[in-house]
């Protein structure tokens, strides 16, 4: 016991009113090790009730993260005292220091306020799918300043926190999991439209993926200068591939088309042209 507690005493450094001894980094570690086993604790508790009670993973997600947040800080502050360097006076005294800190670090500071608005808010969620500035992302990950993303080309995408929380973003998985799209199509003048209609909610209804087959409608919306204007509707679960899905259903409308004989007509343009008479008797004229 007696050599445990002089190893224990050993002085590794030594400066000023400070001391780091053998048992400071025992502490140190402890509490480290400590820290870890709460959070393990605490997420494997989540987790179990996520599944038994049937919360949104998304929920606590966000719950746990910002558990984690507020245990780590704690911890440091534990560490720093063991250390010998009073919190307190570490604030106190870096008072104007962290004024300059912080306009220098100014969208720093406004991402990491914006991770923990989104984390507490809960307004966006793990697997929601977002359109942020025009593209397209299934939220995986919502850190403390960035959160990631993966878009419709599987390519990873690290966002900001602040252009989540500052610009317009549309949540397509916020109210439901299922969403309404539509694909438009023109057919030729003098089409049969009772039959375009018919074959373009068949057409939807082929697709594995539709959602609420009584609401799928296909509509006559225009019109135009070269063609009947129709447009389908659908419900759909598979927001984040909807491209994919839209693909699929164009596929079958085209075959169902050439199979009925409807044409999807070319963009016409009616080309006049004028002579300029009196040049051109002034040119006979030569």
């Amino acid at each position: 016991m007696e050599t445990i507690s002089t190893i224990l005493k050993f002085e590794l450094l030594n400066f000023d009113a400070y001391s780091i001894k053998v048992y400071t980094l025992v502490l140190v570690v402890l509490i480290v090790l400590a820290t870890k086993a709460v959070l393990w604790i605490i997420k494997k508790s989540l987790n179990r009730k996520s599944r038994t009670k049937k919360l949104d993973a998304g929920n606590t997600y966000a719950l746990y993260q910002i558990i984690k947040y507020v245990i780590w800080v704690v911890a440091i502050g534990l560490i720093l005292e063991t250390i010998g360097i009073k919190v307190t006076v570490l604030i106190a005294g870096s008072a104007a220091l962290m004024v300059g800190i912080g306009l220098g670090l100014q969208q720093t500071f406004n991402d990491v306020v914006s991770g923990i608005i989104l984390l507490s808010e809960r307004s966006i969620k793990i697997d929601d799918i977002l359109e942020i500035d025009g593209d397209v992302v299934k939220i995986q990950e919502i850190g403390l300043r960035t959160s990631k993303g993966l878009n419709r080309d599987d390519i990873s995408i690290i966002i900001p926190n602040s252009l989540i929380t500052t610009n317009k973003v549309i949540n397509w998985s916020h109210q439901s999991k299922k969403t309404r799209f539509s694909i438009d199509v023109g057919v030729a003048y003098g089409s049969n439209v009772e039959q375009v209609l018919k074959i373009l909610e068949e057409s939807a209804f082929a697709h594995p993926d539709i959602s609420n087959r009584e609401l799928t409608e296909a509509r006559l919306v225009n019109f135009g200068n070269s063609s009947l204007d129709f447009q389908v509707l659908f419900f759909t679960k598979n927001i984040f591939r909807i491209s994919k899905m839209k693909s699929d259903i164009r596929r079958i409308i085209s075959q169902k088309f050439t199979e009925n004989n409807i044409t999807i007509p070319f963009p016409q343009m009616d080309l006049h042209l004028k002579t300029n008479e009196a040049k051109v008797g002034f040119d006979n004229m030569k």
